[in-house]
């Protein structure tokens, strides 16, 4: 009788599985070409702010106001970006978040637990670091959770400008870490940013809520429906005194991400598949370029790393958020006695987790908030997340090109399709037919290498029976 075989290590950052893999590829995709249009709105924001012959014009357009007032709503163009876009980005958040929860890596506690912790341990070591920097030298503790953010659109742009080949595990990581972060973000938000509350508001959004929830469970479909309740449920979440953004979050979460039977795509990855473009297309952009306008110089800048809430900001996304995410990491691995997988080394994971300290949207986003009344020190603060997330930018470039060619290997290896079918051939190991199909290849292969060198033989054979015929003509005495 033969012992049983006892279960190795789990292998931390393994292949995906496939449909993991597609899924993940296709939201990088939608991010990258969104996070590449937030860079060109974040640049298009500073040239328009600094250049002298246009910066009043970008301050009229920003102050710019409009909307109904008799319902609380007549606001500037700046605050419907960042309450009204913004809400579109969180709806897609909280959607994102959904489908962990119940398709994917989420779903497994043991799979979670790496993501989420650390989720966390990015988040609270910034914080402690902005609490250190800036309490040690007198400055306000207010901005605390601004540094705990980390922009997926804007990393992702950056993987895509640097041409690193990052292989689909630490892509996938970095894109689960990211969802787990916007969750405690917008926490963050609710809890610590709220504060005069109007019941009535509320308990009009609270019920707005159930009715999207009793029309989702009903089976009711057609946007016409949808979107006018959303708008409602926004607006009264508004007038609440809670955060808007919290509204697209809820109805985010409320959507059914698992599948039923002979459905290609639950509700959830339908509507996401929607309304992600938008997100990332317009939405996101639109609040980079009416809230990244900030006044550069020289002065600015050198006051960035020497007034304390700043220096804290810009501390904690390069400094808090690598050791954070490499520290939850490491410490998640080693307690769970889980390896590494055997194609990484632990300098990708401290690569991965430089890169998440580029912090843009929530983290500007927060900035307003933390200093909210106080213009000049809401511009500094933006100045210091753009400086922090441009060297976490540099820092990770550098790391990441270092193994870069180790990634494109390993892209290829996990890409290599021989048999033509779509279906990358590291996932079909265990089918019996893969092999029958590679076989034949093989064969055809062989049969072509088997004619080909028949005919360089003749050839050869040909050329020695000439070479022997001329030699036999200048045979015979001289």
């Amino acid at each position: 009788m033969t012992a049983p075989r006892t279960p190795g290590p789990r292998k931390v950052f393994s292949r995906l599985s496939l449909p993991e893999r597609t899924f993940v590829a296709d939201a990088l995709r939608t991010e990258t070409v969104g996070g590449v249009l937030l860079l060109l709105a974040a640049v298009t924001a500073l040239v328009w702010a600094n250049v002298p012959a246009l910066h009043d014009s970008y301050e009229s357009v920003s102050h710019f106001r409009f909307g109904p007032g008799a319902l609380g709503l007549d606001l500037s163009v700046a605050h419907w970006a960042a309450d009204g876009l913004l809400a579109v980005f969180f709806f897609v958040a909280g959607v994102e978040l959904k489908r962990e929860l119940v398709a994917g890596d989420l779903r497994d506690p043991r799979a979670a637990a790496l993501p989420v912790v650390a989720a966390l341990c990015g988040m609270a070591v910034p914080a402690l670091v902005y609490t250190l920097t800036s309490g040690t030298g007198g400055g306000s503790l207010a901005g605390w959770a601004v540094p705990t953010a980390t922009d997926i659109a804007f990393a992702l742009a950056v993987l895509a400008v640097i041409g690193t080949s990052l292989p689909s595990a630490l892509r996938a990581f970095l894109l689960t870490l990211a969802v787990v972060d916007d969750l405690f973000a917008i926490l963050i938000i609710a809890v610590f940013f709220t504060e005069d509350l109007d019941f009535a508001a509320l308990g009009g959004a609270a019920a707005g809520l159930a009715v999207f929830w009793l029309l989702l469970r009903t089976g009711v479909r057609g946007w016409y429906v949808y979107v006018p309740l959303a708008l409602v449920v926004w607006a009264l979440m508004y007038n609440s005194g809670i955060h808007a953004t919290i509204a697209g979050v809820a109805m985010g979460l409320m959507l059914r991400c698992h599948r039923h039977e002979g459905e290609e795509h639950s509700p959830g990855e339908h509507i996401e598949h929607l309304v992600r473009p938008f997100s990332a297309g317009l939405a996101v952009p639109l609040f980079a370029l009416f809230s990244a306008g900030v006044t550069v110089s020289g002065s600015a800048l050198a006051d960035v790393f020497t007034q304390p809430e700043t220096l804290g900001v810009v501390l904690g996304l390069v400094v808090g958020k690598t050791l954070g995410i490499f520290g939850g990491t490491w410490l998640t691995a080693r307690f769970t006695r889980a390896s590494l997988s055997d194609d990484l080394e632990w300098a990708d994971v401290f690569a991965v987790a430089t890169l998440a300290g580029i912090g843009f949207t929530v983290s500007l986003l927060i900035g307003e908030l933390a200093f909210e009344g106080d213009a000049a020190m809401t511009d500094s603060v933006k100045a210091a997340v753009l400086a922090g997330s441009l060297i976490a930018t540099a820092l990770a470039a550098v790391l990441l090109r270092i193994r870069n060619a180790e990634y494109r290997r390993l892209t290829e290896e996990e890409e290599r399709d021989e048999d033509a079918n779509r279906i990358p051939d590291v996932y079909e190991q265990d089918d019996p037919a893969y092999h029958l199909r590679m076989a034949e290849i093989h064969e055809r292969k062989a049969a072509e290498h088997r004619r080909l060198a028949r005919e360089k033989a003749a050839e050869r054979d040909a050329l020695a029976d000439m070479a022997g015929g001329a030699g036999e003509d200048h045979d015979g005495p001289a």
